[in-house]
This record gives C-alpha cells, sequence and structure tokens, in this order.
C-alpha cells in the first residue's frame, strides 16, 4: 500500500525535510532552553548522502512527506539520528511506520542493533522508545544537551 511506504528521500524533498523537522521539533525549543540538533542539521547534506527517508500520506491533507527519519550505518550497528512526524499527521501511526522501518533497514543492512539518543526534557519520548522495545544505556551531557541514550537489540 502506498501509504505504509517510506522512501529515499530525493533532493527535491529537502524543503519539505526542513518542514517536517522543524514542526516537529519546534515545541521542544522553549522546554530545553536551545535548538535541537535536528533543526539545525544540513538536511541537504544527508539526503544527498542516502541518511534521509520519508513517508507520504495520501488523503492527508499535506502534500509530499509528513515524517522521516535520518540514519547512519556504523560498524556494529545503525544510528537513528532522527525521526519527525509533522504534527498534523500526529496518532496515525506514521512514528511507528518509520520505527518498523529503520528495524527493517538495519537488518537488509546486516545489523543488529539500532541506537539513539534523545533529550532528557523530551518526556513523550522516553515513553514511546520502550513501548517499541528500546532499553536505556546510559545518561549524559554532551554540550548544552542531556541525553538519554537507547539501544534495541534485533534478532
Amino acid at each position: 500500500m502506498e501509504r505504509q511506504r517510506v522512501r529515499p528521500a530525493a533532493l527535491s524533498d529537502v524543503p519539505a525535510v526542513k518542514a517536517v523537522t522543524d514542526a516537529a521539533y519546534h515545541p521542544y525549543v522553549q522546554r530545553i532552553g536551545v535548538v535541537p540538533q535536528p533543526m539545525e542539521a544540513d538536511h541537504a547534506a544527508n539526503v544527498a548522502a542516502g541518511k534521509a527517508f520519508v513517508t507520504d500520506e495520501p488523503g492527508s491533507g499535506r502534500a509530499g512527506p509528513v515524517g522521516l527519519v535520518v540514519v547512519e550505518a556504523r560498524a556494529d550497528h545503525l544510528y537513528l539520528d532522527s525521526v519527525a512526524v509533522h504534527p498534523d499527521a500526529h496518532g496515525r501511526g506514521v512514528g511507528r511506520r518509520l520505527l518498523r522501518f529503520v528495524d527493517a533497514h538495519a537488518g537488509a543492512l546486516g545489523l543488529c542493533e539500532v541506537r539513539l539518543y534523545t533529550n532528557a526534557m523530551m518526556w513523550e519520548n522516553q515513553e514511546i522508545y520502550p513501548k517499541y522495545g528500546y532499553e536505556v544505556v546510559e545518561r549524559r551531557v554532551d554540550g548544552p544537551y542531556d541525553r538519554v541514550h537507547y539501544r534495541k537489540r534485533l534478532l
């Protein structure tokens, strides 16, 4: 089904990748007191490097991508740099679709673990990730960011 498809982002998607990322992370700016790193990412470089994957949602009223992930294959794991879902698409399973894609992508690359981190002030994420099999590895301060690091071991 087209609504379930996650695809590599194209250069023509860069404005949408930025718009979805900004919309998804903007509510956290005031809470954490700094701009979340995904909002400052070089989206064009991530797309050109094949790190960004998007999903559309036909019939959502939004043209183009409504969600995305940015991933990077490392020697022993897939690093999930960012998950972003446009607020207009919340509650429609977009995040779940993206996280399932990340698992499948890691498996296709022969990697048996996914790692990520989230800001400790992004409480919603700390509730969501364990529901998808992620476990806390550590909490660490990196500059202005207080981060909770997670991993998910794949079978």
